[in-house]
């Protein structure tokens, strides 16, 4: 017991307590420096050691170093997707993928078009195709982050093939970057049809190549070339010599394609603009002849053709012709284009408002013609005079109803929609002036809904 307690004191205490029991004991001092420098040679500098020495370095594979930061849940998710990823490629080839991905595409499921879309990506990451159709595919979930995203890594991948990505960039941005891509867009527009122009002209007259809908055209041209001059019309149009611009891209757009709706009805809006406004109602209605009696054969078949659907301008454009038609007082066209637009989504308020605003000037335009003629109204102008206030209450009454319903923000239609009802007479009560909604539908805001302070502004 002495000897272990003698070992344990000269070990593990403090050298000033073991030199005064070394003193106390009658040892000699040479022997404790021989002690201690023996327990420094093979206890202290070996602990010493231990504490210092270097981690062995790990040569194994590092299986987890994508998971750095990872929960263990987490990371059983992430190796769950590569399991699957890797059971869908041994599966699904691309195509059969990308066939299903149409599939949804076409049934509007886009859901489940961008989870088939995005396991295709995942076998190949390279492929142009499944990155466009990927980006076209967010684009109408709403997910702008993750369609720029696809869309810019198709432009590292390809810069100079394929026009379509640079198109939806100039949609996804605004100002001067739209510009950008729009310009680049159609440099590769031209590019393609210059090498179409080529492969026909080799093949000869005789065996003329079939049409090929996937093919970019003029029109496309035209479009994109439409799409720039919008640009200088709104966003640019404080920039410097933006008015000229716009007229410069609005003529490109009519060389490509003369025939263009979108085109004239942009020259339309263009001369409006500068109060050369015969011009303006000129264009405008060579561009509603173009697809308004498209649209009402439409309207009486009950099965459209394509080529009927392709000539008719897109929503949003619709509803700017019937501003414009507005504005050219051709009221009764303007409530043709406002009616169709109706049937075709009766969730826009700024529809509802326009509908009722022309019923308003309908009658406005009747009592000042009395009043220029110096007559009462007769019986038959009485009873069109009584439908069309109706019509209008009606009309304010859906919009402004609508407008609560989607939380919209557009204050001064919603002060516009309220003046009008009061010159009219109030709301109209009951459960037929309240709209149906879906019940998935989103609130809308000030970007979706046109300032209305200045009803005919273009």
């Amino acid at each position: 017991m002495c000897t272990v307690y003698f070992k344990l004191t000269l070990t593990y205490c403090p050298r000033v307590f073991r030199v005064s029991l070394w003193e106390k004991w009658g040892l000699s001092p040479g022997i404790l420096e021989i002690y201690d420098a023996f327990f420094f040679r093979m206890g202290g500098q070996a602990k010493g050691k231990k504490k210092n020495k270097p981690k062995r370095k790990d040569n194994r594979p590092n299986r987890d170093g994508g998971f750095v930061g990872l929960s263990p849940q987490e990371r059983m998710k992430v190796r769950m997707q590569e399991k699957a990823k890797k059971k869908t490629a041994e599966k699904y080839s691309v195509q059969q993928l990308l066939q299903k991905t149409e599939e949804c595409m076409d049934s509007f499921d886009f859901e489940m078009a961008s989870l088939f879309c995005q396991r295709a990506l995942d076998v190949e990451p390279t492929n142009l195709q499944v990155l466009d159709m990927l980006g076209h595919i967010s684009s109408e979930l709403g997910d702008t982050q993750k369609a720029k995203e696809v869309f810019l890594r198709a432009v590292e991948l390809s810069p100079d093939i394929g026009h379509s990505k640079y198109m939806y960039l100039g949609q996804i941005h605004t100002g001067r970057e739209a510009v950008d891509y729009y310009t680049k867009g159609i440099q590769v527009l031209l590019n393609t049809l210059e090498k179409q122009g080529t492969t026909t002209a080799l093949a000869g007259a005789a065996a003329p190549p079939d049409e090929d809908p996937e093919l970019p055209t003029e029109k496309d041209v035209s479009v994109a070339y439409c799409s720039i001059a919008e640009i200088y019309l709104t966003d640019l149009c404080m920039e410097e010599g933006a008015s000229d611009k716009c007229r410069e891209f609005i003529e490109k757009a009519l060389q490509y394609h003369h025939d263009n709706p979108e085109a004239l009805q942009l020259m339309a809006s263009y001369l409006f603009s500068t109060e050369r406004n015969q011009e303006g109602k000129d264009y405008l209605l060579k561009s509603v002849g173009m697809w308004l009696p498209a649209l009402k054969q439409r309207a009486a078949s009950s099965s459209a053709g394509e080529d009927i659907q392709n000539e008719i301008p897109p929503y949003e454009s619709r509803i700017t012709t019937a501003k414009l038609l507005i504005e050219s007082e051709e009221y009764e066209m303007a409530v043709d284009v406002l009616e169709s637009l109706l049937e075709e989504d009766d969730e826009v308020v700024q529809v509802w408002y326009l509908s009722g605003w022309v019923c308003y000037l309908q009658l406005e335009k009747a009592k000042e013609q009395q009043e220029r003629e110096g007559r009462e109204a007769t019986e038959e102008e009485k009873e069109e005079g009584t439908a069309l206030k109706e019509a209008a209450r009606s009309y304010l009454t859906n919009a402004k109803k609508l407008y609560n319903k989607l939380r919209c923000d557009d204050q001064p239609m919603l002060e516009h929609v309220e003046q009008l009802l009061g010159e009219l007479g109030g709301e109209v009560e009951g459960e037929d002036a309240d709209p149906a909604l879906d019940e998935d539908f989103e609130p809308c805001s000030d970007d979706d809904e046109e300032d209305a302070e200045a009803p005919m502004e273009h």
